[in-house]
């Protein structure tokens, strides 16, 4: 296996757009509300020249396989950013390969000067949750800030600053 994670390109879109709607498919939450139907999948590299984002994507033998992004959703506190895109081709996953990207991302987001991570996700893709608890997200009872994405259920936050402990530290 020859992964390479490097920063999304602007020949990814298209690549890109057809994994997230496909994975969202294969779950059965390609609806309103959600990136499914949000205009900025289809032109994710522009999207992510905002200041204060980020966005990685893994490549397996020169074909794309998944994304992970950092981004400064509006109305998210202070030195919080989201972690956004996190999409990973079913033949992908089980592999590891969505921890190093989440891994990458949390330091992406430490070397953007962040201090905590929310995302939003849904029960459907109780993997990924609980790989996200594993790392030390923490379930809220509410969303915050203002990503548009109504639809969602899940909603977690980690702190970027705590010393990881044995139990939240990766399996290397």
């Amino acid at each position: 296996m020859s992964i390479t994670v490097r920063a999304i390109e602007e020949k990814d879109n298209l690549p890109l757009a057809d994994l997230i709607r496909k994975v969202f498919r294969e779950f059965k939450i390609d609806k309103p509300g959600t990136v499914y139907t949000d205009p900025t999948t289809d032109a994710l590299y522009q999207l992510f020249l905002t200041p204060g984002s980020g966005c990685l994507v893994a490549e397996e033998n020169g074909e794309m396989v998944g994304c992970c992004g950092v981004f400064p959703t509006q109305g998210l506190p202070d030195g919080c950013a989201e972690l956004v895109k996190f999409y990973l081709s079913a033949e992908t996953r089980g592999r590891g390969i969505g921890l190093q990207l989440l891994e990458r991302n949390m330091e992406l987001a430490r070397e953007l000067g962040y201090k905590q991570l929310y995302l939003e996700s849904f029960p459907e893709l109780s993997k990924a949750v609980s790989m996200y608890t594993k790392a030390g997200f923490k379930p809220l009872p509410h969303a915050l800030g203002n990503s548009g994405h109504f639809a969602c259920t899940i909603w977690m936050l980690k702190d970027l600053t705590a010393e990881v402990s044995a139990e939240d530290a990766p399996i290397k």
